[in-house]
């Protein structure tokens, strides 16, 4: 049995003291100065620390020059162990619109290293599946995909890969998109998002009432709200849809925070959507094939465009806790248990409540991530390589 102790534990509720006891899975929350409960093989000085729960990305393309749809197993192991530097304790490995048989490569790339990925000795954050942004999109807001690759909704393209994808982001206003959410509804346990979309109100409205439930990059690649045209932002805010956020202060003013968090609170999640150029320095990279520029947290095509982010995701609860003047809990909740919610998998992950997996970080004021644990194995450790 291992222990955490003089820390403050962030539940799902609020902040208390005490020592937070773990093997694989959460086994006990003992007051603080209480005997502890049960014989302690491992004791780790938080020394006063925030003890949270391990934060869980769900739409992240890259990380450290690695991008999920390069379909290399390497670059996936190299993403998943730089996350833990920023206390992801599991994630989404994110594929793009590039050519289907890349994306099915891929997926297949991830199907083989999940398992690995749930063990002790994997160096990394566990892998939870993939969430597929594309092909299914409209070349009207396609963003920094590539439009040659787009391809017609089709359920039946999706179906063999059900075991794997967790998230499909598609347009559903798209020839087929509507029997495709339905079919994807009724046959596969698959979250549909709406994104990349130039959806009205009425179309996005519809999606949801069809299957979809999930918006991606709220605000971002999708018809805005205005006062005779709400749009799928319309449809996002005045729905039960989970709302992904991108926290970095560049896609999202932060005064919007707060009106996010307003309107939807626990259907609200922290997303990073970051490249392969997080956690490098400026300059010139890819995604999807095409080249990117990063300038501090902008990263753009070209010709401008917004092309996904450099975001670290403890960051992102920071900006969205600094925007909106929430408690801590509550900015952690975010990024943890409701994404955990939004894919089903909350009786595991994403608070430190007895019988989950103990997946737990250490954290300073600033967000700074001291230590990481995942299924109750420390993986990273602030200054030791």
């Amino acid at each position: 049995m291992k222990a955490i102790v003089n820390g403050t534990i962030v539940t799902p509720h609020g902040e208390e003291k005490g020592s937070l006891l773990f093997d694989e899975h959460i086994q006990a929350i003992t007051p603080e100065n209480a005997p502890l409960v049960h014989q302690v093989d491992d004791l780790i000085d938080a020394s006063g620390l925030y003890v949270v729960p391990g934060l869980i990305d769900l739409h992240i393309h890259g990380y450290l020059g690695e991008d999920t749809s390069d379909g290399s197993e390497e670059g996936v192991r190299t993403m998943a162990k730089g996350l833990l530097a920023n206390g992801v304790t599991s994630f989404l490995p994110t594929t793009m619109t590039v050519s289907w048989p890349e994306i099915e490569a891929a997926l297949e790339n991830v199907r083989k290293l999940k398992p690995e990925s749930q063990t002790a000795a994997f160096v990394g954050s566990e892998i939870l599946g993939v969430h597929a942004e594309g092909p299914f999109i409209n070349p009207e807001r396609k963003g920094a995909q590539a439009a040659d690759n787009i391809l017609e909704p089709d359920a039946d393209k999706i179906i063999p890969h059900k075991d794997i994808i967790k998230i499909l982001a598609m347009a559903p206003e798209m020839p087929g998109g509507m029997d495709c959410i339905r079919k994807l509804a009724q046959e596969a346990d698959i979250v549909i998002a709406i994104g990349h979309t130039s959806a009205t109100y009425e179309q996005a409205m519809e999606a949801l009432a069809a299957g979809a439930s999930h918006i991606t990059h709220t605000f971002n690649a999708q018809t805005p709200l205005t006062h005779r045209a709400p749009g799928v932002v319309g449809a996002a805010l005045l729905s039960d849809a989970v709302c992904e956020l991108i926290a970095d202060n560049f896609h999202i003013h932060p005064a919007l925070f707060r009106l996010l968090y307003e309107m939807k609170g626990e259907k609200l999640v922290l997303i990073t959507d970051c490249t392969r150029a997080g956690g490098l320095k400026d300059g010139e990279y890819t995604l999807g094939g095409q080249p990117i520029f990063v300038k501090g947290i902008e990263c753009r095509l070209a010709d401008g465009t917004i092309a996904g982010s450099v975001l670290k995701l403890n960051n992102a609860v920071k900006n969205y806790k600094d925007g909106t003047g929430i408690p801590l809990h509550e900015a952690i909740n975010a990024a943890t248990l409701h994404a955990a919610n939004a894919i089903g998998v909350a009786d595991k992950k994403g608070s430190l409540e007895t019988g989950k997996d103990a997946d737990i970080v250490l954290m300073d004021n600033d967000f700074v991530v001291h230590k990481t644990i995942v299924r109750g194995t420390v993986k990273y450790t602030k200054g030791v390589s």
